[in-house]
């Protein structure tokens, strides 16, 4: 075990605990196993998940939580905080188990009289909790799915497969329905796109070369292509679309998480850069192929069996910036024919 915490959490008599969710899509599928040791642990305790809005949807799909309480933009306030800490005072949990590494959740337990609060001791907030973890030199150098799974194992939770394999948990009936919604008429399969991410532009690889992976694989595999995004990644998607030679489907803003997790499980192939959606496809076990640059595969590579990286060894990669301060060659040597010849390889396999 890579953690050893001081103290174990209570075997009996927490019968009500509440989990602090993580804030990013990406992060919150990571976040699973960790759930899943935490009510393995506990198999009959009513177990809440806390997390803000947009990531309610992951927990709900996929976690065994008997309540899913979101965090509203409300509360992210003084003012908010006294609120939502109150409110979870009237629940009377017995213990939080904070996944969230940020003092705010140490803050609302404690403010909430919760008597047992146990996560990382990190973000200066170790004198709030009751059952502090402290963080090692080793567990930076794992990955995601492991930095919440040992904390919450060495708290005495319960060992489970840190692999998931989502797509079991998906209904088919309610995917094709929510295909039928968006693209009526034969489904074939769909190219799946995610040429956006949230951290920043050094993430994202080019759009023009989305578009030529695409038009090409679209042509082999006789399918769709769809580009999947948020809101904010619209004028990235609509750039693909702008460069690509076939017809696409452009669903970034329009279709609710729910609805845009339903669409990846019926996709034959799932192209994205390191973001939110290259897990859930992973994690869903698609075949996914992830492109990265700025950021750290060892920590965090798409989950499932079925993915591959694309990603050239420069010098200056991972350095995990928003922003490239130079000429963007991590992203700028991955061409068009890498990504096409990663993605042939995996659909090989299948």
């Amino acid at each position: 075990m890579i953690l050893n915490a001081k103290k174990k959490l209570p075997q009996t008599g927490l019968q009500k605990i509440l989990i602090r969710g993580t804030n990013w899509i990406g992060d919150a599928i990571m976040t699973l196993p960790a759930v899943s040791s935490v009510r393995a642990a506990y198999p009959g305790a009513h177990l809440a998940i806390l997390a803000k809005r947009p990531v309610t949807e992951i927990y709900r799909l996929f976690s065994a939580a008997n309540e899913i309480i979101p965090y509203d933009a409300k509360f992210d306030n003084p003012l908010g905080v006294f609120r939502l800490a109150n409110a979870l005072r009237k629940r009377k949990f017995n213990a939080a188990v904070l996944l969230q590494n940020a003092i705010e959740a140490a803050i609302v337990s404690t403010a909430a009289g919760i008597r047992i609060r146990a996560g990382y001791n990190a973000d200066g907030r170790g004198f709030l909790l009751t059952h502090p973890v402290r963080r090692t030199e080793e567990i930076f150098k794992v990955h995601q799915i492991d930095y919440y799974l040992e904390m919450v194992k060495s708290l005495g939770c319960a060992p489970v497969d840190r692999a998931m394999h989502l797509e079991t948990l998906i209904s088919p009936a309610a995917a094709q329905e929510v295909a039928g919604k968006y693209l009526p008429g034969e489904d074939r399969g769909f190219i799946g796109l995610a040429p956006g991410a949230a951290y920043g532009p050094a993430k994202r690889w080019l759009p023009e070369r989305f578009a030529a992976v695409a038009d090409r694989l679209g042509a082999d595999l006789n399918a769709q292509a769809i580009l999947f995004g948020s809101r904010a990644d619209r004028e990235t998607t609509d750039e693909v679309q702008k460069h690509a030679n076939r017809a696409m489907v452009n669903l970034a803003g329009s279709s609710s998480l729910r609805e845009t997790i339903y669409l990846i499980s019926r996709c034959r192939v799932f192209v994205s850069n390191d973001s939110g959606l290259m897990h859930v496809a992973g994690a869903l076990n698609i075949p996914t192929v992830a492109i990265f640059g700025s950021t750290n595969p060892v920590t965090t590579s798409p989950p499932g069996e079925r993915t591959v990286l694309v990603r050239k060894p420069v010098e200056c990669s991972p350095c995990l910036k928003r922003t490239c301060p130079t000429d963007f060659r991590c992203m700028t040597s991955i061409t068009a024919d890498d990504v096409y010849e990663a993605a042939h390889r995996l659909l090989e396999k299948v």
